[in-house]
């Protein structure tokens, strides 16, 4: 952060400043005052990432609240997606291309209204200006530039040097509310390209990014995951240790759904071993270690769920947080939940196999299926830890290996304890199902 401030600090006398960055910056972990305040006297920060969320963010675009635009771009690797950015008279302006597509068209001047801050660009010269600039370039000759105002045609760009063309205009006439330029290039292989924005030479109006974009860019996501993996623990426990110290529990009603759930916890938090085996899981999975192993080629380090010890540094988590979460909602409360249903199995007077026969395989196949499905993923994470982690990870991993060894012996457990431990549960079961 210091040298990041640094820099900032030598690049304020500039007329601009832009930083580049891979990750947008609601997913970097920063020290007080923050990233985005370090980088408030920038122009945009421009990153990756994210990139278009596999397609459903096309465009993922805001502005930070002191002013900086944070702009990601798609990816190049598979989409083959690119940008271009110019400064015409200290106004910025850019666009986001897809590598291929010709003829490539950036207006400069006027200026899109959406991506306009007067902290950082003298936007009075648009006003002054005396002619509307567009960037155009294509794989062979512009013929023609096509500029129309709110669909009125102006006329046609003039080709000034390079990829520059202009067009004489005089501002005043759109000085009132908001005007949509539209410029069509079309090169001399026929091909054609449209664009267009929305622009302003009015100080007091301005547009809004798309609320779902600011929100995902703007929002501290690694702050989100810590609040979403506590709550998701602390809920958990809780319910576990109420059930745990609750007196005997009385069956009121109709046995529902809601009356088999409670009825379900009671049993597994009044068992020793499967409550204190849920329970120091749920623990372990928030203090434990979850894995020793290769963290950085050479150096052995120790993740946990708040973060990363390595060579003697200590990584604070932010995507560990999200692992966290993952591991909470896919396997732990899911078994959880299936040992709860076994159990209940168990006090209605079944074992493994004489459950299947009871004429409810409908309902009964789905639930194994998926703890089933759930376990696989389960092992599956044990094989992506070693791709990353390597082999010393892959056996030092109580989370995910010893985890899932030791699960089927957990359930196992369940189905073949003696009747007898079970007797008090069932008798009061059966009891109210015959009342």
């Amino acid at each position: 952060m210091q040298e990041l401030s640094l820099l900032a600090k030598e690049s304020s006398r500039s007329n601009h400043s832009i930083w580049f960055g891979h990750y947008t910056t609601s997913t970097i972990l920063s020290p007080s005052p923050g990233i985005r305040s370090i980088m408030s006297s920038a122009t945009a920060y421009l990153c990756g990432h994210l990139h278009t969320l596999g397609g459903l963010m096309p465009v993922l675009h805001t502005r930070h609240f002191q002013g900086t635009l944070e702009l990601e771009v798609g990816d190049w690797k598979h989409n083959r997606r690119y940008r271009i950015f110019a400064f015409d008279h200290d106004l910025f302006s850019f666009a986001d291309l897809i590598f291929g597509e010709w003829p490539v068209v950036l207006i400069t001047n006027p200026k899109s209204l959406l991506y306009s801050c007067a902290k950082h660009e003298p936007l009075e010269r648009v006003l002054h200006s005396t002619h509307i600039r567009v960037l155009a370039f294509s794989l062979s000759s512009i013929t023609s530039v096509t500029v129309k105002i709110d669909g009125v045609h102006l006329g046609q760009a003039i080709h000034l040097s390079g990829p520059i063309f202009t067009l004489r205009w005089n501002p005043r006439d759109y000085n009132n509310r908001t005007h949509n330029i539209e410029v069509i290039v079309q090169d001399s292989d026929g091909r054609r390209k449209s664009v267009h924005h929305i622009f302003s030479l009015q100080e007091d109006i301005h547009l809004r990014f798309d609320p779902l974009a600011s929100f995902i860019l703007l929002t501290d996501h690694c702050m989100v995951a810590r609040v979403l993996f506590v709550m998701t623990v602390l809920i958990q426990l809780s319910i576990l240790i109420t059930f745990r110290y609750q007196g005997c529990l009385e069956l009121k009603g109709s046995p529902g759904f809601i009356n088999l759930t409670s009825f379900s916890l009671h049993v597994l938090s009044k068992i020793n071993i499967f409550y204190y085996s849920v329970l120091l899981l749920t623990l372990y999975t928030v203090l434990g270690p979850w894995f020793i192993g290769e963290i950085t080629k050479g150096k052995i380090g120790c993740c946990f769920s708040f973060g990363i010890f390595v060579d003697g540094h200590f990584l604070q988590g932010s995507v560990t947080f999200m692992v966290g979460i993952l591991q909470l909602a896919f396997f732990n409360i899911p078994l959880m939940a299936y040992l709860c249903w076994s159990l209940l199995q168990r006090c209605f007077g079944h074992n493994f196999r004489s459950h299947l026969r009871q004429g409810k395989r409908l309902k009964i196949i789905p639930v194994h299926l998926l703890m089933l499905l759930l376990y696989l993923w389960q092992i599956y994470s044990c094989y992506f830890l070693h791709m990353t982690f390597g082999t010393l990870a892959f056996f030092f991993s109580p989370l995910r290996t010893w985890l899932t060894l030791l699960t089927p012996v957990l359930i196992h457990c369940v189905w073949t304890r003696n009747s007898d431990k079970l007797g008090t549960f069932t008798v009061q079961l059966k009891s109210h199902l015959s009342s």
